[in-house]
């Protein structure tokens, strides 16, 4: 297993995440947070604090539909 480097600013409820990919942020409460990766991914966590227990689900991009040209 190799290195990881992971460093978080707290500024509110606004963080900076710094790790060897890049610079992440995140914002939310306690129990809910929004969160972009530095690879771009985004994510939404839900917690119940003081329990451990949390949920996480990918965001994934919004597609939009093509329109089909009738001729």
């Amino acid at each position: 297993m190799g290195w990881h480097y992971r460093k978080s600013i707290r500024l509110g409820p606004f963080r900076l995440n710094l790790s060897r990919a890049g610079v992440g942020h995140s914002v939310g409460a306690r129990g809910a947070r929004y969160t972009r990766s530095a690879r771009g991914h985004r994510y939404l966590t839900l917690r119940i604090p003081g329990t451990g227990l949390s949920w996480r689900r990918p965001l994934r991009r919004r597609t939009t539909r093509r329109t089909t040209r009738r001729r």
